[in-house]
């Protein structure tokens, strides 16, 4: 048995959390994925993993195993990517997640703009709304929104965003500005969570320093499952909509949409740049984040700048 190979096979059941999930990973069959594991396990006298027909989880000593072990292949995966190169030069592959909306607005454009200049380095986005594990899916470096709680990841705060509720201009003329959150019940609502539409909005209340969050009842007008086709459902005069603050920025700046409600706004979530602990960063990974923060964080900036000059102009 060649203890080596057996172990990195174990690492990878462990991390993608499954036989199937390993072999489609390593690129061989489950059953070669079993075998070794089942060898490393008779070498080693102990059982790593619990097995049923449906899950696969490490036992008690498996667990510390795979600390132990994971260490060691980290450690050696950090060697050869130092022998190959990517410690000496910005090159390779540089693979960045976010959330879809953010990806699309603000992160797509820094990385168009990164990878005309670092010209040895290819870039894939990875834009999903689910949260994606980075050292799993052999991702370099994610954009996350709100609260961190992955220890594990070195996270560099870029800005922070909102849950804003706007209407166009013609709406409003024609419905009049809600100034509370009874005002609701009375307004057309535009809804675009899922494929269910949602029938209540979360908004905010605040007395001094303490902030407390409530569902208000809407009536739904029109939903869709897109941010984008909400906002153009609003923009077309067919009632309020509730999305992030830098979904609606550039529409807020053109006059398009009108913030309403503003005390009732979200508290801000904040938006880190994150990425994997390691001794080690490889210079394609520290060339995007030099690259990469400073103009996240202006366009951040730039959006708090256009929603709270609307902010102070709230009849409220």
């Amino acid at each position: 048995m060649d203890r080596f190979d057996a172990i990195s096979t174990f690492v990878a059941v462990a991390r993608s959390g499954g036989f199937s999930a390993a072999s489609r990973a390593l690129g061989i069959p489950v059953a070669n994925v079993s075998r070794k594991v089942a060898l490393l396990e008779e070498t080693l006298g102990v059982r790593l993993f619990v097995r049923t027909t449906r899950h696969v989880a490490l036992t008690e000593g498996g667990q510390r195993y795979f600390e132990a072990c994971s260490q060691i292949i980290d450690a050696l995966r950090d060697a050869d990517e130092e022998v190959t190169g990517e410690y000496r030069q910005p090159k390779g592959e540089l693979m960045i997640t976010a959330p879809l909306g953010f990806g699309q607005l603000h992160l797509q454009p820094v990385v168009h703009e990164f990878l005309r200049l670092y010209t040895q380095i290819n870039g894939h986005l990875l834009l999903s709304d689910r949260v994606l594990p980075l050292v799993e899916e052999h991702v370099d470096c994610a954009v996350r929104i709100g609260t961190l709680n992955d220890s594990s990841l070195v996270a560099r705060l870029l800005g922070s965003i909102r849950i804003v509720v706007c209407a166009a201009p013609s709406y409003l003329e024609a419905r009049s500005t809600p100034l509370d959150l009874a005002a609701l019940s009375s307004h057309d609502c535009i809804s675009w969570t899922g494929l269910s539409p949602h029938k209540s909005w979360e908004m905010t209340l605040r007395q001094g320093d303490k902030s407390t969050k409530v569902q208000v009842p809407v009536h739904v007008r029109t939903s869709t499952t897109t941010p984008e086709s909400a906002l153009q459902a609003a923009i077309a005069g067919l009632g309020l909509v509730q999305a992030t603050s830098y979904q609606v920025a550039s529409h807020v700046a053109a006059g398009r949409l009108v913030p309403v409600l503003v005390a009732y706004d979200s508290d801000p979530y904040p938006v880190s740049l994150v990425y994997p602990s390691k001794r080690l960063i490889p210079l394609k990974l520290q060339a995007f984040l030099d690259f990469a923060m400073p103009r996240l964080t202006q366009r951040l900036t730039e959006v708090e700048i256009v929603m709270e000059r609307h902010r102070r102009l709230d009849p409220m």
